[in-house]
């Protein structure tokens, strides 16, 4: 099977030989090398994980094809502590109508049915060196280019359909910001350390989305603990930062913005 191919539901039926064939494929296309090719269970059933360097940066195999990506909010069925710690949310001013659900769907992407291409993607975003409408070139004249806001999705919830990549709950006795031990800080099914921290800002090629978190102002606002975690949820995007990430107060703050560099294959 030739990397154009290459599907997410194809690459869950390989066995561990067939997927290291596939990586060395896929890093020869590159001029890469591969680094690791290793297996972890994702939605009840082992799942590869690739790593190939390329001029001193690791990216993750991300397989597309035809995906679901985006929340369900009227599927979804909330537990009595996140009810219970969004009404105090709203009781601090904070939220939008006393229904979780409705309040998800206004701030989450809906269900969608997109088909991707497979790619590379960076393990690690890394801090913009150029205000955001010059990121396309700096990144381009490496080879690279930015993630569109789809494919960002897709790499962090890797065929998940749940509120954040490792499932519909969070830690509701700690806010993410100062905690080393939540589910955050563990790779995602592809690899990739994605979703980890509230105080980061990935941008894409969409300028009316940001990823991955909202440059801290969920936890500096003391919005409560499940609206603080929001920001990692997968398919969070945030319009109202990207407003600001692109506006003319942004322009200063490059420095605190990241993107996470795609390499075609």
């Amino acid at each position: 099977m030739s990397l154009a191919d290459l599907t997410l539901d194809h690459w869950r039926s390989f066995d561990l030989r067939t997927a290291r064939g596939v990586a060395q494929e896929a890093a020869d296309t590159v001029g890469g090398r591969v680094t690791a090719v290793e297996s972890a269970e994702h939605l009840g059933s082992p799942f590869h994980r690739v790593r190939i360097e390329r001029n001193a940066q690791e990216f993750a195999l991300v397989p597309g094809g035809t995906v679901e990506l985006g929340f369900d909010a009227d599927a979804w069925r909330p537990t009595a502590e996140q009810t219970a710690d969004y009404a105090r949310s709203l009781e601090a001013g904070f939220g939008l109508g006393a229904d979780l659900r409705a309040y998800l769907a206004q701030v989450l992407s809906p269900r969608r049915s997109v088909t991707l291409a497979t790619v590379l993607m960076a393990v690690e975003d890394e801090k913009l060196i150029e205000f955001p409408a010059d990121t396309p070139a700096e990144l381009a004249a490496r080879g690279l280019r930015m993630p569109t806001s789809d494919e960002w999705e897709h790499a962090c919830g890797a065929g998940a359909r749940t509120l954040f990549r490792w499932g519909d709950e969070c830690p509701l006795d700690r806010i993410p910001y100062g905690d080393r031990t939540g589910p955050h800080h563990q790779p995602n099914a592809f690899g990739l350390r994605i979703a980890y921290d509230t105080y980061s800002t990935e941008l894409t090629s969409d300028v009316t989305a940001v990823h991955g978190g909202d440059g801290g102002e969920s936890v500096c606002g003391g919005y409560g603990t499940l609206l603080a975690w929001l920001p990692l949820a997968t398919a969070n995007r945030n319009p109202s930062m990207a407003e600001f990430v692109y506006g003319p107060e942004g322009e200063d703050m490059c420095e605190d913005f990241s993107v996470r560099p795609v390499l075609t294959l």
